[in-house]
């Protein structure tokens, strides 16, 4: 098992983080999820060159997602879903688009989804090896149809990158 060194977060979200005094271990987390949407936004153009998504709105989606948590910072350890809208808001009275905010309250959701919200998602999961059927499906339907490749082919393409994301080897 080889260690990956993150890369660092796009600099307007760490300047938003610094500012709202975002803790530690939430920064640690929006690093870890801006990476694997990363990698994700590199399969899907590599593997579906013709399904359009912004990939600059993905990655600041990602490493913004949970940014309301410095706001609710018991639920950084527990369950809870007073960040979301507490996210979207902080955001955009820091000047963000509300469609670049919208993570912050859909993360969870992704319904409707479009790519860059699927993408979003998806990464908030399996970067700690959680697998959500439902989720995983939307973006098969999405990347299938947009494509034309068969839903089947798609899945197993996307279970097997899915499964190769190791959160073992994930480091700061």
């Amino acid at each position: 098992m080889t260690a990956v060194e993150l890369r660092p977060l796009p600099a307007e979200a760490a300047t938003l983080l610094d500012r709202v005094a975002a803790p530690a271990r939430l920064v640690a987390h929006l690093r870890i999820v801006h990476d694997v949407a990363y990698r994700l936004c590199d399969w899907v153009a590599a593997t579906h060159p013709h399904v359009p998504f912004d990939r600059d709105t993905v990655l600041f989606g990602a490493a913004t997602h949970d940014i309301g948590k410095a706001l609710y910072p018991e639920e950084l350890s527990g369950p809870g879903a007073c960040h979301e809208q507490a996210g979207y808001d902080l955001l955009t009275a820091h000047g963000v688009a509300p469609t670049r905010a919208r993570f912050a309250r859909t993360h969870a959701s992704w319904d409707p989804a479009d790519p860059e919200e699927l993408l979003v998602s998806l990464a908030d999961k399996v970067w700690k090896g959680k697998r959500v059927p439902e989720l995983e499906q939307a973006l098969i339907t999405l990347l299938a149809t947009a494509s034309g490749l068969p839903e089947w082919e798609t899945y197993q393409a996307l279970d097997d990158f899915v499964t190769a994301i190791d959160p073992d080897t994930l480091l700061l």
